[in-house]
């Protein structure tokens, strides 16, 4: 952690080396096809007006980069959403009180929601232009990759080891030093592995994001996610075919491009003393460390934040090394205290007048049970993904050579838009006349068990090199190791894997309780089902209803499981 500079290297007197010449095409092209996009996302457009989209393949290498520049957009704002947010949860307990009920409540709110709120204000925003639409899409994107990001890095925060505390203390690390010099990079593998997932995650929604109605128009904005819906209304399997294998292009180009040096990069932030046996490779990480001018361009991010370091410095007054604890202020408390038990009033009145007065509380009791219904199809469903995917993401995150090959196809896994998977539940069911409420219920985690395996795979690969060859020396296999050092240490990583994993499927089970394939419906008895069904009638009441319980629902498993399990973690099962 002591080397400033992003790409580290020998020092060499050529200021401009063949390295940099065998890289220098891939960035100008990297720099025009985003040029490219950018132009085309600020093209001018009114509400009404029909983009020009078509099937023909010699598009979709085009509707590929306009979806990945969003996604990476997207990407880019969930990154700083999650630390601002991790950061003020993680040290203000005032603020970890409301932040953390408010993600929950946002990580449960459908994502089709924020898109149909938003897309009006955004279009207003930019009259004229494209980049309203566009920014609503972006939004959408980004409603699918910031919750467990930010969960991601609020556990890394709250985890930190008390002698690493203990050193920033001593040196009189400002906030602002701390959070650069050893949170962050502390949280950095946790956080990789947490933004592949979100990337991932965000392909299962671009249908939805890239096709939008708004005031009675359907606007289709060119990408990957509009050329499938175009081709599930023309019924073209082929052009669905061609689709998913744009999609898997896409993902080996970033995860080469993108990730993989990331990783490889991030493995200098190991908690260990020694270095790690088989660390990550990456061969344009390879390149750019012996480039020249790149390499200097590469440097420059880490010399503003140093630079920053000086006017954000802690103060020594040369009489004490240790930072002077804060006393709160009782009156401060008891005055917040109040506030939110009066919100919560407030809040618990009006939920009382709108059920008495607008559907009755006989509809409130039947969707409270549609709710017990979907919690234990979602509790069942992450217990089973969870005895099948912990042991596989620890083994793949103790051998980074094994994580290298798989790293990709487990993105393309967890990209691949599970939707399609639904047509072929319905005909299964119908046919072999199966119950609904059984073969129904792993649809809804279908799309949402990679949470669990990104984030352990992240839990495990940053297990000390020391710890592994201590475990080898003493003998321990078996359920004796897991219990000892391997749970332990990937525990507060499959919190957070469990936690958004919970958020994602009760989302999914809106799409996965109620299935059609033409003019054939399956339902399930739950939640999800009956939001469905009121969105697709029109209801708005009852929606709102359905949305609240589900909200309510996802709170209270948050408080009173997951948010124990962190305090866990917290206390006795970390390193």
């Amino acid at each position: 952690m002591t080397d400033r500079r992003f790409f580290p290297r020998p020092a060499v007197e050529a200021s401009f080396n063949r390295w940099d010449w065998a890289l220098l095409p891939l960035v100008l092209a990297g720099f025009s096809l985003l040029a490219l996009a950018a132009t085309q996302m600020a093209r001018p457009f009114h509400v009404g007006e029909q983009l020009p989209l078509s099937l023909d393949v010699a598009y979709l290498p085009y509707y590929l980069l306009r979806t990945t520049l969003r996604m990476f957009i997207a990407m880019g704002a969930s990154v700083v959403f999650a630390c601002v947010f991790a950061v003020l949860a993680a040290k203000y307990r005032l603020a970890e009180k409301v932040l953390v009920p408010l993600l929950d409540i946002l990580q449960s709110i459908p994502i089709l929601g924020f898109l149909s709120i938003t897309v009006t204000g955004f279009i207003a925003l930019f009259p004229g232009s494209l980049l309203g639409v566009e920014c609503a899409a972006i939004f959408a994107i980004f409603t699918s990759q910031a919750w467990n990001m930010a969960f991601s890095l609020y556990q890394s925060l709250r985890t930190v080891p008390g002698e690493l505390k203990e050193a920033a203390h001593i040196f009189q690390l400002s906030g602002w030093q701390r959070f650069w010099r050893l949170e962050l990079p502390f949280a950095m593998p946790g956080l990789l592995w947490n933004m592949m997932m979100s990337m991932s995650g965000g392909w299962f929604f671009v249908v939805a994001s890239e096709a939008i109605s708004v005031a009675g128009q359907d606007i289709k904005l060119p990408g990957v996610g509009s050329y499938i819906a175009l081709a599930i209304e023309a019924r073209d399997l082929a052009a669905i075919g061609w689709a998913i294998l744009g999609m898997l292009v896409g993902i080996l180009l970033y995860d080469q491009l993108f990730f993989r040096p990331l990783l490889a990069w991030a493995d200098k932030f190991r908690f260990e003393e020694s270095g790690s046996e088989n660390a990550p490779t990456s061969w344009l990480l390879t390149w750019l460390r012996r480039t020249e001018l790149l390499g200097k361009l590469g440097e420059w991010p880490g010399r503003w934040i140093t630079a920053s370091f000086r006017p954000l410095r802690k103060t020594f007054d040369g009489r004490s090394i240790r930072a002077r604890p804060r006393v709160p202020n009782p009156l401060w408390a008891r005055g917040w205290d109040a506030i939110v038990a009066a919100l919560v009033l407030f809040a618990v009145w009006r939920l009382v007048s709108f059920i008495h007065g607008e559907v009755g509380w006989g509809e409130a009791a039947h969707v409270l049970k549609l709710g017990f219904y979907t919690l234990a199809r979602v509790l069942v469903l992450i217990a089973v993904a969870s005895l099948i995917w912990v042991p596989i993401g620890v083994w793949i995150g103790l051998n980074p050579r094994i994580a290298g090959r798989v790293q990709a196809i487990a993105q393309f896994l967890a990209a691949f838009p599970s939707n399609l998977v639904f047509p072929v539940a319905v005909l299964l069911i119908v046919k072999w006349r199966l119950n609904p409420d059984i073969w129904l219920s792993p649809l809804i985690i279908l799309g949402t068990q990679w949470y669990l395996l990104f984030n352990v795979v992240a839990g495990a690969s940053t297990i000390p090199t020391e710890l592994r060859l201590a475990a080898q020396n003493l003998g321990l296999k078996g359920w004796l190791a897991w219990r000892r050092y391997l749970l332990p240490a990937i525990f507060p990583s499959f919190v957070t894997g469990a936690i958004t994993a919970s958020g994602g499927s009760w989302n999914a089970s809106i799409v996965a309780e109620y299935v059609t394939w033409g003019d054939t419906k399956v339902q399930a008895a739950g939640l999800g089902s009956y939001i469905q069904q009121m969105t697709t009638a029109g209801d708005f009441p009852r929606i709102a209803l359905g949305i609240g319980v589900m909200c309510i629902f996802v709170m209270a498993l948050n408080h009173w499981v997951w948010r124990r399990l962190y305090r866990v973690a917290e206390d006795r099962m970390h390193f």
